[in-house]
């Protein structure tokens, strides 16, 4: 069956589903395959779920009339995704793709709040950024959307490269360039050359880029795209911006570009500046009045463990724990550092896919670390195994759990960030 056979097939079933636990009667059944599991496996127990068709690319488990064999399960997903992106064309719909080492998924929420007040917007749910979430994300878009807003996530070159390949973005945004996924980009200047293939493409097929011009590296970067628009603090930039406070939840003014004179958000860090002053520059390009730009931005709950401020009895905790590299702690950690608050307690779990770079950085993270006075310091994981200090150290996040609970902490604040794969909020339990 070729790619306009099987979208024809979408648009009786436009609904797609990869995993059998969470299909649902009329879904199109995709089996892919990893390391550990054979999707084509679970093509019959798809069926008697109710799925309408699935998608497989193995012989030996073809069922007459509900079952399509095609070469690779994961190739036809992503044919069928630019199939269906390529439909917007017609209607010039934006799809504005962001991705970043940092900040992500943060300034996607906020771009899409904001754009939702005006525009039918679509956007990547949760983190579904990688080359199974992106095509997901495309199928799941509808024909009314006016504008989709697609996160990608990548830890090699060539990736981000893939997802424009059917995706096919008008626009684009990189947050920023940092020290995350070293292993696969071998080393920071790898990172900003798999980041700013989203520029690239940008700028072979006449898009616009979002840029945030403090970064002088993004600037260069951007160089030859036919439409920029910039944000930033620095006098250059379109949209500019500054911190009124940050302690907690971060205050700013615009001062250029909008006539907002404050944004109150429930986010914590000043680091969330540049995603805030994103999310200002994408609603300005598209039109959007002020006061909804600021009403957006306010009414946003962050969640899923990303720049948290949880409540716990008499205790406050910051629990920035989806994911971690060595320059989203060092914001963190020294975000927490200006608080004003008396007990500050850290948990910090080890940064993961650093490659080489694991041991250095992790002895600079604790060399920054021990710049400040805390109350305690709990480091978590094998990252920190050859480092030198006098903290409190622990194999993995229950353990640490285990002491939080037996120390019984009141009035203290927490900062609580580490890798996915440390799995920090498991401590949360323990702070009462």
């Amino acid at each position: 069956m070729n790619t306009g056979e099987l979208y024809a097939l979408y648009l009786q079933h436009p609904s797609v589903q990869t995993d059998t636990r969470k299909l649902k009667p009329g879904d199109i059944f995709f089996a892919l395959k990893g390391d550990n599991f054979n999707g084509n496996q679970f093509a019959k127990l798809a069926i008697e779920s109710g799925a309408a068709i699935a998608v497989i690319d193995e012989a030996a488990y073809q069922i007459p009339g509900k079952t399509v064999l095609v070469p690779d399960v994961l190739a036809s997903l992503q044919q069928l995704a630019l199939e269906h992106r390529i439909h917007f064309n017609n209607r010039s719909v934006p799809f504005l793709a962001i991705t970043g080492s940092n900040g992500k998924t943060t300034t996607k929420e906020l771009i899409h709040a904001v754009l939702s007040t005006t525009f039918k917007t679509y956007t990547t749910e949760g983190n579904l950024n990688n080359h199974i979430g992106v095509p997901l994300t495309l199928l799941k878009i509808r024909p009314d959307a006016d504008i989709a807003v697609i996160e990608m996530g990548a830890n090699h070159q060539q990736e981000i490269a893939g997802y424009c390949k059917y995706a096919l973005p008008t626009h684009g945004l990189i947050t920023n360039c940092g020290k995350a996924h070293l292993e696969g980009f071998g080393g920071v200047e790898g990172v900003r050359k798999g980041k700013g293939e989203l520029f690239d493409h940008l700028r072979a097929h006449h898009g616009t880029a979002f840029v945030m011009w403090d970064d002088v590296h993004l600037q260069q970067m951007s160089k030859g795209i036919q439409q920029v628009k910039s944000y930033g603090t620095v006098a250059g930039a379109d949209i500019t911006g500054s911190i009124i406070k940050s302690d907690p939840f971060l205050e700013i003014g615009i001062t250029k570009g909008a006539s907002i004179l404050k944004i109150s958000t429930q986010l914590v860090g000043d680091y969330n500046l540049p995603n805030v002053l994103a999310a200002v520059a994408v609603g300005k390009f598209f039109n959007i009045e002020d006061e909804k730009i600021r009403q957006a931005i306010e009414a946003y709950h962050p969640s899923n463990s990303r720049s948290q401020l949880i409540v716990q009895g008499s205790n406050k905790i910051i629990l920035d724990a989806y994911n971690a590299n060595p320059s989203s702690m060092k914001l963190a950690i020294e975000n927490f550092a200006r608080m004003q608050a008396t007990d500050k307690v850290l948990l910090l779990g080890a940064m993961a896919e650093l490659g080489e770079e694991s041991e250095t950085e992790h002895k600079a993270l604790v060399t920054l670390i021990q710049k400040y006075k805390w109350t305690e310091v709990v480091l978590v994981g094998k990252g920190f195994d050859n480092t030198l200090h006098s903290y409190h150290r622990f194999p993995d996040a229950a353990a640490a759990a285990e002491w939080l609970s037996e120390k019984q902490f009141s009035g203290t604040h927490f900062l609580v960030k580490g890798s996915r794969s440390m799995q920090m909020e498991k401590v949360l339990g323990a702070i009462k």
